[in-house]
């Protein structure tokens, strides 16, 4: 799971995995950062517009010619210079990617590994 620990959607995802007991590993951005490869990889899958995060306070404060204009390579930038820019949480169950949460779609995505 890639995020910020101190994100309330980031607490309910992990909370979800630890009732469950799925075993999986954390990646804090404001610790480690952020991969472009990896920025790249889930940019090609799902879009940028999934994966930049436009509603949070951190995006809404660029001015406007940063907000102007973005493809994904823009994007991309944004969010390895601004972490807090990405959706959160990304959790990657060695399948597929899962941007954002939602119990029901954990659920599925983690049929076989939850008791």
């Amino acid at each position: 799971m890639y995020g910020i620990k101190n994100c309330d959607t980031i607490k309910k995802a992990r909370n979800f995995l630890d009732n469950e007991r799925v075993s999986y590993s954390f990646h804090d951005y404001k610790v480690s950062g952020v991969d472009k490869a990896k920025l790249e990889e889930w940019v090609m899958e799902h879009g940028w517009e999934t994966i930049l995060n436009r509603s949070g306070t951190t995006f809404k404060a660029l001015d406007a010619g940063d907000k102007a204009h973005i493809d994904a390579d823009k994007a991309i930038l944004l969010m390895m210079t601004n972490p807090s820019m990405i959706k959160r949480p990304i959790l990657d169950t060695g399948k597929q990617t899962i941007i954002g949460f939602k119990a029901t779609t954990y659920e599925n995505a983690l049929a076989g590994a939850i008791a």
